[in-house]
């Protein structure tokens, strides 16, 4: 059994949406264990009547809430009995947890897992790496996107080795293309950060490093893994999302504007549907946190049961491909370099 623990608060649709997510992600693995963390009466309330595997459900009872505006460092001393700290907590101390999933405050999640949690060996700093699809049908992993806003170039290259061997262990990706997020493709592009962590990424022998990326090629397909400093990480995917969402609604208010095109559309319903669903983030999961001692998945606020079960999945995979022990064994190699 991989035993996973799930804050169901702190979400937009939570706790509904995190009830139902869970139970989605326990008929899809038959081995995965839950702990729900929150109001117990509340969630046990949500579950009257659902068809469920109770013996693979734990309770863990936690009254409080973390608000998103609340500061970091304010909610672990206070909020002790938030369903988000409780988690951590338990995570931390029970050996047979093995993951812990939230929607809520990042801010809070990341303070707590460094704190409560600690980093694998060898690691400087954990980094956030969510996923975003690719216009071949692949997918393509930003490492970091928001954990670290400045970094050094050894920083990026365990971005990257981290990074590389989840797209491989988790998703499958033979061989993970590594690019680094620059003003242009040639190597003596960017600024001296830039450069230097290019000359390191070139050198480790671990990774398949393809060179500089402009950020309009994210999605092109040429690239599995993209390092980054978590300042322009967050901006590229968030410009990539939101480009996205504007385009989708041009193209709706398009079609309305002319029978033609609604006659149009409907030929194409079936295309049109494949598109949305191609730029739906709630499709992809969450955005993990690589290079903390255990598994960490931090899912959109606005995760309905959709994404709530791909993150859940996401923690599941990680454990079971023993990605930590991997990381940190590569990662090693190269403690004696300077952070």
């Amino acid at each position: 059994m991989i035993k996973i623990v799930l804050d169901c608060y702190g979400g937009d649709h939570s706790p509904e949406a995190n009830i139902d997510g869970a139970l989605a992600a326990l008929e899809q693995l038959q081995d995965l264990q839950l702990v729900l963390s929150g109001d117990e009466a509340a969630l046990r309330k949500l579950l009257e009547g659902r068809q469920y595997d109770a013996s693979r459900v734990e309770f863990l009872h936690a009254p409080q809430v973390i608000g998103c505006d609340e500061k970091p460092t304010d909610v672990i001393r206070l909020k002790r009995e938030s369903s988000m700290i409780k988690a951590v907590r338990l995570l931390r101390d029970d050996d047979s947890a093995a993951a812990m999933v939230s929607t809520g405050s990042t801010g809070a999640l990341v303070a707590a897992a460094l704190t409560r949690i600690g980093r694998l060996r060898g690691v400087i700093r954990p980094a956030f790496c969510p996923i975003l699809p690719t216009v071949n049908g692949g997918l393509v992993g930003v490492c970091d996107s928001g954990a670290n806003v400045e970094v050094t170039p050894e920083h990026l290259r365990q971005f990257a080795i981290m990074a590389s061997l989840y797209m491989e262990n988790v998703y499958g990706v033979k061989n993970p293309r590594v690019a680094l997020l620059n003003v242009g493709k040639e190597a003596e592009k960017g600024d001296e950060l830039r450069q230097t962590a290019y000359k390191l990424l070139s050198e480790t022998a671990e990774l398949n490093f393809v060179g500089n990326m402009e950020s309009r090629d994210l999605l092109s397909g040429n690239y599995d893994v993209v390092v980054c400093d978590g300042f322009s990480g967050n901006v590229l995917i968030k410009a990539t999302e939101g480009t996205a969402v504007e385009l989708l609604k041009k193209l709706k208010k398009d079609i309305y504007s002319s029978w033609v095109y609604k006659l149009g559309a409907a030929i194409m319903a079936k295309m049109f549907k494949e598109e949305k669903d191609f730029f739906n983030y709630q499709n992809y999961g969450g955005s993990v946190l690589l290079g903390t001692s255990k598994v960490v998945v931090k899912g959109h606020g606005s995760s309905k049961a959709r994404a709530v079960q791909k993150c859940i999945e996401q923690a599941y995979r990680m454990q079971a491909s023993e990605l930590n022990s991997k990381m940190e064994e590569i990662i090693c190699k190269y403690e004696h370099y300077e952070a």
